[in-house]
């Protein structure tokens, strides 16, 4: 599932294009989503469109709440 404002859209590709990309992504430590981004954001910056990041999505546990139970100690 895409996580909260990403975009999510089918991709069509031809197999030896993905199987090269999931080599590239691998050498890299990404995902196949995540090296397509940094390849587009480079084809982008070559071209001189500036594309800014997104904060990243938070990770972990979210913050107890002020009066959850269990707080008490």
């Amino acid at each position: 599932m895409a996580s909260p404002g990403k975009k999510a859209f089918a991709l069509r590709l031809d197999p030896a294009l993905h199987e090269a990309l999931e080599r590239c992504a691998a050498a890299d430590f990404r995902s196949v989503n995540a090296q397509v981004e940094v390849l587009l954001r480079e084809a982008l910056a070559r071209r001189g469109v500036t594309v800014d990041l997104s904060p990243p999505a938070r990770r972990g546990r979210p913050p107890a709440a002020p009066d959850s139970p269990g707080d008490e100690g």
